[in-house]
């Protein structure tokens, strides 16, 4: 299987929210986990940013569906 690798600021460009509010959702488990590539690089899969990405949408399209 083949991966597309975001770096921070590109995921940052995609959702428009802040480096801190990223990763407090990350914490929270909220937002997709990044993956460490190196001793001091990491990046998020593409593919599970616009997931969720596509979800806020649906959710905010569809209220009843909307996460609690």
């Amino acid at each position: 299987m083949e991966y597309k690798l975001l770096r921070l600021d590109e995921v940052l460009d995609r959702t428009g929210y802040s480096k801190s509010w990223t990763y407090k959702l990350i914490d929270k488990g909220e937002f997709p986990k990044q993956v460490k590539i190196g001793s001091r690089s990491v990046r998020f899969i593409e593919s599970e940013v616009d997931e969720w990405i596509e979800q806020r949408i649906n959710n905010a399209r569809c209220p009843e569906n909307t996460l609690n």
